[in-house]
């Protein structure tokens, strides 16, 4: 027999409750930039690094959703880990919010996981259920959003096992071709669901293409939708709007919108520029000073040797690299934050360490606490450390380590 879904652990840490604080945002041209004092951080004889996750930044991000949304619901999207950030961290807090109609994941297990971690909202489970997790999971109260043929025996059987309706939210495939129920036919497929008894549809969804696609999506979503009504069956509330179509196709915003990204504080790509909205970024990546040491001419840093030290040259490292979802390009122009100074990454990010040049004086020290990822400077943006790095701004996040330590700050 497996082991109990309720067992399942969330991340390697526990989140630990602290006062709250106030969040700089991403600092704009001409403001200084601001400066966190470091909050209640791990013991100093700890040196592995850690997560800090600011309640008050996520809550300030959902009300710029609401404001950009024309005050629309929110379904917010929890997916892998709530983006790198912890479910346990963060589904507490967007529960606790008015502008929050529910939550979304992907997985079986961390869908139950927000129900481990305290969540009471709906919770939409929007990735295939395997028939052994049905149970539980209604048994939960996790809504299902089913797409495949045939699954209305299985919705009936639920129906009837438990004595009460199940709630779904449809799935179509509009042109993804990812998941989903092919647009062409889904009027047939959602007439079908709805006439079961014991079936109560919520909604229907679609995903995004995220290009000039999407107004071809947008238009299929809303046909189906019409042909069901039609039809005599309810489609329920309608949602197609991700964190990029919040910011460039507001006809999208419909029913409901389903941000997931813009939550934690990052921008979608070419978002930023547009000023549309006032997001802070919800997390720092932090971690302790383990050396500080003095390069002489010749001497190298790291595998490969990529920075050699032309003159008498200052470093510190940082136990923190790849293995905990720091990117191995930060070598290419990123920047840490060691007290009110900035120090430029070199050489290369290993699994487990990254080195900064300190340069001709000593000005750092074993012990001190470095920001690598986070708000306080506009280097370390997690939209910036993703330009320099050259990768997505969701690979910054959702590539962050679920071992890594939470704290809510």
């Amino acid at each position: 027999m497996r082991m109990s879904r309720r067992q399942f652990v969330i991340g390697s840490g526990t989140a630990v409750g602290i006062s709250a604080g106030t969040t700089p945002g991403w600092p704009r041209p001409g403001l200084p930039t601001p400066h966190h004092p470091d909050a209640q951080s791990p013991a100093p004889e700890r040196s592995d690094p850690w997560l800090e996750v600011e309640a008050a930044a996520i809550r300030h991000n959902v009300r710029e959703v609401s404001r950009l949304s024309g005050r629309r619901p929110i379904l917010a999207v929890v997916k892998n880990n709530a983006y790198g950030l912890g479910l346990a961290t963060v589904g507490p807090v967007l529960d606790e919010m008015d502008e929050i109609s529910g939550l979304a994941v992907v997985k079986t297990d961390q869908a139950l996981a927000l129900r481990d971690a305290g969540v009471t909202k709906p919770v939409l489970l929007m990735g295939l259920f395997a028939d052994q997790d049905a149970e539980e999971l209604v048994a939960r109260d996790i809504e299902l959003a089913p797409y495949t043929d045939g699954v209305d025996r299985t919705l009936a059987h639920l129906a009837a096992r438990f004595d009460r309706n199940i709630p779904v939210q449809l799935y179509l495939d509009t042109g993804m071709g990812r998941l989903g129920m092919d647009f062409r036919r889904a009027p047939d497929w959602i007439a079908s669901l709805a006439a079961t008894p014991g079936v109560e549809v919520r909604g229907t969804f679609t995903a995004l293409t995220e290009d000039d696609f999407d107004s071809v999506q947008l238009e299929r979503l809303l046909e189906v939708a019409q042909e069901a009504r039609n039809r005599g069956a309810d489609p329920g509330l309608l949602h197609i709007a991700s964190s990029h179509g919040l910011f460039f196709r507001s006809s999208a915003y419909l029913d409901m919108v389903r941000p997931g990204l813009v939550l934690y504080g990052a921008y979608p790509a070419g978002a930023l520029a547009s000023q549309q909205a006032d997001l802070r970024p919800a997390f720092r990546l932090r971690a302790r000073v383990v050396r500080v040491e003095q390069l002489q001419p010749g001497d190298g840093v790291s595998y490969g040797r990529n920075y050699v030290a032309e003159l008498p040259t200052w470093t510190a490292t940082l136990p923190v690299g790849h293995a905990d979802g720091y990117p191995r390009e930060a070598v290419n122009g990123c920047e840490v934050l060691i007290g009110d100074r900035t120090y430029r990454v070199i050489g290369a990010v290993s699994a487990s360490h990254a080195v900064v040049e300190v340069g001709e004086e000593k000005t750092v020290e074993v012990g001190d606490v470095a920001t690598l990822v986070g708000p306080d400077n506009a280097s370390i943006h997690p939209n910036a450390v993703a330009e320099r790095c050259g990768v997505s701004v969701y690979d910054v996040l959702m590539h962050l380590s679920a071992r890594l330590p939470k704290r809510v700050v």
